[in-house]
């Protein structure tokens, strides 16, 4: 095997790469180690070009593999690793995003990228995996304007910053105060995923410089080794569009381009008029199947209008201000008391509408991964089906963007849940995208935040989300308008982008928070990034855009209704000696399932002996009642009341509970001689008795009449 190692430091822990002839079929791979986490990542690009394709193919896979973690993974009649987890499509997304932007968008190659996690400990596999795609690309003959560098950098048990953090560090979301995972290049940024406790924006933009210069170390590091091994890249040649086809543009579509993007009717104007191009081409050239060329210069043509008057004029498509966001309309509840709570959100011609549902431990999502194994208790899914965007397509299947829309609202609202100890319920919110005309996942942010306070969530705080846009001085979003650290060139930043300026911007900017910090950020870019100081001023803009939405929720529901819904199931709590697990659960289960079938209710049981009743009427209550007499210890100097169920020479036997007897011994039945039990007690009597010895072990408690009452019997 031929083999040659790098190695860098990063964040304190040495970084290296290693190539080996392993996979010497692939354009370009490398072995990425980082501690003991390993990924392999490797670079392909389809020998011919994909004619009529009109869009650059590229496909990013991020592979688990059970080993990597030592284990066996299914059930117990399927081993083999089946569809990627949700995990990975999300780290999958995290690397598509970072490489897509520095691809040349007129390739119609198609290029994968297969990013496999061969060995894992504490150190993150995503922020390895990201690296080692760049350096794979890098060193390949794939065309490409990388390096790129990723970090994740945050505050976890300290004010300190720490760089890659390990994953026992993060892994409990209330204790840590910010957690980002940030790519970029050049001293700009092209990738960010950030979960933060209300954090302030300057503290975000300055962990954002600091993770940078660590982002500097990789790419110089990869530099380094792309001038010793690098191959040589492909030429592809550029297709040329038919200068007949420009002219017919000029004269005919060109001239009215401006008023159908400005006008008042909005996207259907600009689409009716691209619908008239695309019939001119066809009769145009009859023979002809691929307009792909034509559909370019439609859509390069209508970003460079949308650039130039924003930048020249402060003109946006819809009328708007810079910092203006569009109409707002908020619901709390009012669909249906079956529901647990539901919200509506109404941000222009983005509608979403998200619908809470309550549930006990037990409908917990078990999450069984390469790495992870626990229990979710707030899940939020996000639904995009065709007709939100005016089309037809396949529905009922969730594909990566869904995936990927929901998370960062999970991850938004997941920072203002109450703490398990306080809120106890399974929670589960799904935003349906019911009409799209921009940043639907902010909208779902903002629409389930009416949900669960309509629901009677008892969050800390109202979380609202806004996609903020840029528009970058240049004609043409590729190659990038700017190079260099430091350098910013003219640029507007746009509030609440919508439909064009979400599709041509430079820049999609998601923010989510609160009044008092930031608790969400994505950002996607398509250029090759963008300088920290401009998102410092996106994220300002950005808070007092959250404002006005906050405003307006606010407005219609000022804080979580003080009740939960009566068709939510209730939830009681206690906590028995963990030692009593055994007895209350039963051999085989069988005594928890008479409970559960004998009071209606669900029944959850913690290791720490923590039992969680989930049941509606009086069903909780009834399954509480039957497992505290189960699990009651008695206690010396208890007083009691029983009923005698058995005589014997020696005494008599009191039932305490369904569940235990105590023997209340001929001595201690009164206080004078006894010569005959059953002379003075009768089966059926209820007697006062005081518990005076407890035998844990042999499972005995000694009872006292005469301690209780002394006169029992003189009233009897």
């Amino acid at each position: 095997m031929q083999k040659k190692e790098y190695s860098v430091e990063i964040g304190g822990k040495n970084l290296t790469a290693i190539f080996t002839d392993l996979a010497e079929q692939a354009h370009g791979s490398v072995m990425l180690k980082y501690g003991e986490t390993i990924v392999l990542a490797t670079a392909c690009m389809s020998h011919d070009s994909q004619k009529g394709l009109g869009y650059f193919n590229l496909t990013v896979d991020y592979v688990e593999r059970f080993y990597a973690s030592g284990k066996i993974s299914g059930s117990r009649f399927v081993k083999r690793e089946g569809k990627p987890s949700e995990e990975a499509i999300l780290a999958s997304r995290v690397i598509d995003r970072t490489l897509r932007p520095l691809f040349e968008q007129t390739i119609r190659h198609a290029v994968q990228m297969i990013v496999t996690v061969i060995s894992v400990d504490e150190n993150d596999s995503v922020i390895l995996a990201v690296n080692a795609a760049s350096l794979a690309l890098a060193v390949s003959n794939i065309p490409w304007n990388g390096p790129i560098g990723c970090v994740r950098i945050g505050k976890y048990d300290s004010d300190d910053f720490k760089i890659n953090a390990s994953t026992k560090l993060r892994e409990d979301d209330f204790q840590y105060k910010f957690d980002l995972t940030v790519c970029g290049k050049n001293g700009n940024i092209n990738m960010i995923e950030a979960s933060a406790h209300e954090t302030s924006e300057g503290e975000l933009e300055e962990a954002l410089k600091k993770a940078s210069g660590e982002i500097s170390k990789l790419e110089d590091f990869q530099k380094k080794i792309v001038s010793e091994i690098g191959k040589e890249k492909r030429v592809i040649e550029k297709e040329t569009i038919n200068p007949e086809s420009v002219k017919i543009f000029n004269e005919n579509i060109l001239p009215k381009m401006e008023t159908a993007i400005f006008g008042e009717v909005g996207k259907k104007n600009i689409d009716d008029l691209h619908n008239i191009w695309n019939k001119m081409i066809a009769d145009k050239y009859p023979e002809r199947e691929d307009f792909s060329l034509e559909d370019d210069l439609f859509d390069s043509t209508e970003n460079d209008i949308l650039h130039k008057k924003a930048i020249a004029e402060n003109k946006r498509a819809d009328g708007r201000k810079m910092d203006e966001v569009r109409d707002l309309y908020a619901q709390a509840g009012g669909i249906s008391t079956v529901l647990h709570g539901s919200g509506i959100f109404y941000r222009g011609g983005t509608h979403v509408l998200s619908v809470l549902t309550l549930g006990g431990p037990e409908d917990r999502h078990m999450i069984d991964g390469m790495q992870a194994k626990a229990e979710k208790r707030f899940m939020h899914h996000y639904n995009f089906p065709p007709y939100s965007g005016g089309e037809v397509g396949r529905a009922g299947f969730t594909n990566r963007r869904e995936v990927g829309h929901g998370a960062l609202a999970e991850k938004a609202l997941a920072m203002v849940l109450p703490p398990l100890a306080e809120f106890p319920y399974t929670i589960r919110v799904v935003s349906e995208s019911m009409a799209s005309n921009g940043s639907t996942s902010q909208a779902s942010i903002c629409a389930s935040s009416l949900a669960l306070m309509d629901g009677g969530v008892p969050i800390k705080a109202p979380v609202a989300g806004i996609a903020m846009g840029l528009m970058l001085g240049t004609t043409s979003p590729q190659p990038s308008p700017y190079k260099g650290e430091g350098e910013i060139p003219k640029y507007k930043i746009l509030t609440d982008i919508q439909g064009p300026e979400d599709h041509y911007g430079d820049m999609d900017f998601k923010v989510a928070g609160t009044r008092t910090g930031v608790t969400a950020i994505q950002l996607d870019v398509k250029v090759e990034g963008v300088p920290i100081k401009i998102l410092g001023e996106a994220m300002l803009q950005a808070k007092n855009a959250r404002a006005v939405i906050l405003d307006r929720m606010e407005k219609e529901i000022a804080s979580p209704r003080k009740d939960i819904s009566p068709n939510a199931p209730k939830i009681l709590i206690i906590k028995i000696n963990p030692e009593m697990i055994g007895m209350v659960i039963g051999g085989g289960g069988k005594t928890i399932k008479e409970i559960k079938e004998k009071s209606g209710a669900e029944i959850t049981i913690e290791d720490d002996g923590t039992v969680y009743f989930t049941g509606k009427g009086e069903s909780a209550e009834k399954a509480k009642s039957i497992v505290l007499e189960m699990t009651h210890e008695y206690k010396v100097g208890e007083v009691l009341k029983g009923e005698v169920v058995k005589i014997a020479d020696f005494g008599a036997f009191v039932r305490l509970n369904t569940f235990t007897d105590g023997m209340v011994h001929i001595s201690e039945i009164a206080p004078f001689r006894v010569e005959r039990v059953s002379d003075i007690i009768k089966e059926g009597m209820i007697v006062p008795v005081v518990v005076i010895s407890v035998d844990r072990e042999k499972g005995r408690i000694g009872l006292s009449i005469k301690e209780a009452d002394k006169n029992f019997f003189k009233k009897v």
